[in-house]
């Protein structure tokens, strides 16, 4: 019965079903045939409890204030303050790319609006510059991977509601790791500049890299509000969401002007229809993973591999890491942080490991998932926001999969990487 339910679902994706469909069939052949139960109530109520916790509020709420900034100045802002400090180095204009998207991340929270952001402007120059377009757009999708990372992570929040994790330690976690793949980016952008002997860019005096600073100061307020609010105690993340759209709309509309107030209209529709995405998602993952567990199925397939492995922190890393890798690829990450992240929650308890540090490597495992042949969800932004086949969008992506899965390696053998800035603030 559990292949049919498989190939059922795999037949729905294949002719181009919504991810809810595929689970839900599941859910409910689940639920009739192996569970054995007519009563559809009970999966309806499952799929209502997804939606109900309050953290999910600040989904909407970042993704709103994300849109406002995309629609105005704060991501040419940025990009101008990064490139006027390293724009004249080797590898300039890739690794003011990197570091952009890191900077929009703490932004948006979101790959997909960092693809779209960020790559717009920095592509052309890019191309201009000499660089292949395979090694920019690999560059934009994997650079914007970061953003996953960089509080405000909408990821994190996902996790954290179904882990019970702390949100706002997990924002703070996020920020070191973060910070080492841009530098581990970056170190590969000034070797592979140096390579294909790409010259860099005049060196930008001290006058115009205060002018780009004090015209970004009011963008970068954005993630010290939210960040610094988050760890001085001061409010929720939740709240912060909530005050993140006070200030984009603040910034972009009273003060740099940037946006219309009868803009706000198409940018609350846009809003909506991604939030109704992802609830609608979350919704579906919850009755999913209710009515496999109630059918005993994970027990069946991870209980032998788990006894194998018993209780070595390491091992169940590397198992939680791989798992939630291969499933990114082919699968949305929300649904896959959804459905698995439940059902390592006992063999991460036997192995006495820090929920905080587990939602990193989970996290990350769903950046890269995003960026990851054949099915990342922003290998598929950037072909249509640049316009590009698929080949051609991926042929540059492998260098950058193995910076990031180096990151995992590294970040599960030091979890101190993860944990240090949490526990200053626990002290």
């Amino acid at each position: 019965m559990l292949t049919i339910i498989f190939i059922t679902m795999l037949a729905l994706l294949l002719l181009g079903f919504p991810m809810m469909i595929p689970l839900l069939t599941a859910a409910l052949m689940t639920l009739f045939f192996i569970v054995g139960s007519t009563n559809v109530n009970l999966l309806i109520g499952q799929m209502i409890s997804g939606v109900q916790p309050w953290s999910l509020a600040a989904v909407p709420l970042f993704i709103l204030a994300a849109d406002i900034m995309t629609k105005g100045h704060t991501a040419d802002r940025l990009l101008d303050l990064v490139q006027s400090f390293v724009g004249h180095l080797r590898g300039g204009l890739p690794i003011t790319t990197a570091a952009s998207c890191t900077l929009f991340g703490a932004v948006s929270g979101s790959t997909q609006a960092t693809v779209v952001a960020m790559g717009g402007p920095m592509r052309p120059k890019l191309l201009e510059k000499g660089y292949k377009d395979s090694f920019t757009l690999a560059l934009i999708i994997n650079a914007s991977d970061i953003a996953l990372l960089i509080p405000p992570s909408i990821g994190m929040i996902i996790y954290g509601v179904v882990s019970g994790a702390s949100i706002g330690h997990l924002f703070i976690a996020g920020i070191v790791p973060g910070l080492m793949i841009l530098g581990m980016i970056s170190v590969y952008c000034y070797v592979a500049s140096r390579i294909m002997g790409i010259t860099p860019e005049p060196r930008v005096g001290w006058k115009m890299r205060f002018m780009a600073f004090r015209k970004a100061l009011l963008p970068l307020g954005f993630p010290v509000v939210v960040v610094g609010g988050i760890y001085g105690g001061f409010f929720s993340p939740t709240e912060a969401a909530a005050i993140a759209v006070l200030y984009a709309l603040l910034l972009e509309i009273v003060i740099l002007r940037a946006v219309k107030i009868r803009d706000l209209w198409s940018i609350a529709l846009s809003t909506g229809l991604i939030t109704a995405v992802v609830f609608i998602l979350v919704a579906a993952g919850n009755g999913f993973t209710w009515t496999i567990s109630a059918a005993g199925i994970p027990q069946a397939l991870l209980g032998p591999v788990l006894q194998v492995i018993g209780d070595n922190p390491h091992m169940v890393l590397g198992l939680i890491a791989v798992t939630f890798f291969v499933g990114c690829m082919f699968v949305d990450p929300i649904v896959v942080i959804l459905i698995l992240t439940p059902l390592f929650a006992p063999a991460v308890s036997v192995a006495g490991l820090d929920p905080i540090h587990v939602g990193i490597i989970v996290t990350l495992q769903a950046a890269i998932g995003s960026a990851t042949p054949p099915f990342g969800c922003d290998i598929f932004t950037a072909m249509a926001v640049f316009r590009r086949p698929y080949f051609d969008t991926i042929r540059g992506t492998p260098p950058f999969i193995f910076i990031l899965l180096t990151a995992t390696v590294i970040l599960i053998l030091f979890p101190q990487i993860s944990l240090w800035l949490p526990s200053l603030g626990a002290q």
